[in-house]
């Protein structure tokens, strides 16, 4: 042999040795982590050439379905973020060259021009073996669930290769409604920010956007009914407002990620942006027997009030397809209500005596009558069963006062009436990221009930108020936190009650999401492989 063979077969076996080094095996690496996961030490190298997602032969939906094909692009690059035509290293196949790799996916009923609702069905199967994976579901957004499972799969070695382990997956939600509410009122979000937190609640698995759309400080929704409520209300009428295409572009960007869209417009209190567009809605207030000038909430004594909430609500219907609507209903201020002759004449007729609470209540129970009418849920924050824990109408609770938050769970559902907790899970407030444990322990059924109780708790959702949070630092203080609630609300509890087991993957998750262009927190020192280059 000559010299330059033997040299060659030195460097040959180099590389080797450097190429076992490198290897990492990648286990469990999928957040938040499945009912029941498998997998095998046994991998496959995957080339972006030899890599596709076909439909199953016995699936209901096929070429064409809109939020398939959109997902199987996205999800393509997601997998392969590095890859464009041509760029593949020859030595990343040097010792393994890849074979074809077909993900098949089959969902049992087609639904893909539909939105996703209360009773859409999560949950999916995969099964990855030599050569293919194997994703079965209902519906389309568990086929979506299992894609993004999918995607967190495979990994990388230092050499740039693409793997994926054996590996065998049952999932499905242990809540139906896992939300994330984003207020965009005390800051105007733009629109590209609130697509952003899209996609990162289709990563965490996170499936309502629960959009705290307008508030006391402005109102940037442009109304088609009551054009002068934006036109007054937001803090600029041209540049920070949301059109109606504004809208129509954020509910399919979330359909197309399975997401469902459910609007709050918060009334009586928390309504002083309203009053600039629409004279004679909200209540003047009196100091001794004159005016003051100033004005507080919604006036529930005029027949004015319901026919412009009426109007509004229709108008709410028609654009947003969910079946939930948000009322709100919370910290409503009752000073200038008892200010006002009027209002003072109106609780006597009403024999509400001095308890303002029985007028609230009044005011809630005529908007919550509307919207049944309009075949829609009603969310309600807690504050509306507080004052009337015997309601007359059927409505969900969204529990949200610090304290014990679980003896009001527990009085809600003994009631009757489901519930959504967000108490716990408040992130707007600036605290360090390793926190994060603090939303990752919360126990949602550790109230004393009984199982039918139970079952009236839908779900959760973290949220993100916005007098501290605009464009420039929403993403680092929602994601990784939120991801821990995202992990709460979808996993087994059983499977999940280890905070430090759970930090590893999480790490992993975070640089996950980096990669994926979502500005992530770190949660402690350490380094991600492939840095935010986002900026």
């Amino acid at each position: 042999m000559s010299r330059s063979g033997s040299q060659s077969r030195q460097v040959r076996w180099c590389l080797i040795v450097v190429v076992v080094a490198v290897w990492v095996e990648q286990v469990d690496g999928v957040w938040p982590l499945p009912q029941q996961l498998h997998q095998s030490a046994e991998r496959d190298p995957l080339s972006p050439r030899l890599f596709s997602f076909t439909y199953g032969r016995d699936s209901a939906a096929q070429t064409g379905c809109s939020v398939l094909d959109a997902a199987f692009k996205r999800y393509f690059s997601i997998i392969f973020p590095d890859f464009t035509t041509g760029s593949e290293n020859v030595l990343q196949y040097m010792w393994s060259e890849p074979q074809p790799f077909v993900v098949s996916v089959s969902v049992k009923t087609r639904g893909c021009d539909g939105y996703p609702d209360e009773n859409s069905d999560e949950s999916y199967t995969l099964s990855v073996s030599e050569g293919q994976a194997v994703l079965r579901s209902v519906s389309v957004w568990g086929a979506l669930r299992g894609l993004e499972s999918f995607s967190q799969l495979v990994y990388q070695d230092d050499y740039g290769t693409y793997f994926i382990n054996k590996t065998e997956i049952v999932d499905f939600p242990r809540f139906a409604f896992r939300g994330l509410l984003l207020d965009t009122s005390r800051h105007y979000i733009p629109l590209h920010a609130i697509l952003k937190t899209l996609d990162a609640m289709a990563y965490s698995k996170l499936n309502v956007f629960h959009w705290h759309i307008v508030d006391d400080p402005s109102f940037p929704y442009q109304s088609r009914t009551f054009p002068d409520l934006s036109n007054k209300g937001a803090f600029h009428p041209f540049t920070h407002i949301y059109t109606q295409s504004d809208v129509m572009r954020v509910i399919e960007h979330a359909r197309m990620r399975g997401i469902r869209v459910v609007p709050e417009f918060d009334s009586p209190g928390h309504t002083q942006s309203w009053g600039k567009g629409q004279p004679g809605l909200l209540t003047p207030c009196y100091k001794g027997s004159v005016p003051s000038g100033s004005f507080g909430p919604v006036d529930p004594t005029v027949d004015t009030t319901y026919k412009f909430m009426e109007s509004l609500l229709k108008e709410v219907k028609f654009v947003f397809p969910d079946s939930y609507v948000h009322l709100g209903g919370d910290e409503v201020s009752f000073a200038c209500w008892q200010s006002n002759p009027n209002v003072q004449k109106f609780m006597e007729k009403k024999g509400f005596g001095k308890d303002f609470t029985k007028l609230e209540s009044f005011y809630m129970e005529s908007i919550m009558n509307m919207t049944a009418t309009l075949n829609k849920t009603s969310i309600v924050w807690q504050d509306v069963f507080d004052y009337h824990e015997r309601p007359r109408s059927k409505y969900v609770v969204e529990v949200w006062k610090q304290g014990c938050y679980l003896c009001k769970m527990r009085r809600v559902t003994k009631a009757g009436l489901k519930v959504i907790l967000a108490a716990p899970f408040y992130l707007d407030l600036p605290i360090p990221t390793h926190s994060w444990a603090r939303y990752y322990n919360v126990r949602p059924l550790a109230f004393r009930g009984t199982d039918e109780q139970k079952k009236l708790v839908i779900g959760g959702e973290v949220a993100m108020w916005g007098e501290y949070v605009d464009a420039t630092n929403l993403s680092p203080r929602l994601w990784p936190r939120a991801c821990a609630a995202a992990e709460r609300l979808w996993s087994n509890e059983e499977k999940t009650l280890n905070a430090d087991l759970a930090f590893p993957r999480l790490k992993e998750f975070r640089c996950e999401l980096v990669r994926r262009g979502i500005l992530a927190e770190p949660l402690f020192v350490g380094h991600c492989r492939h840095e935010y280059e986002g900026l």
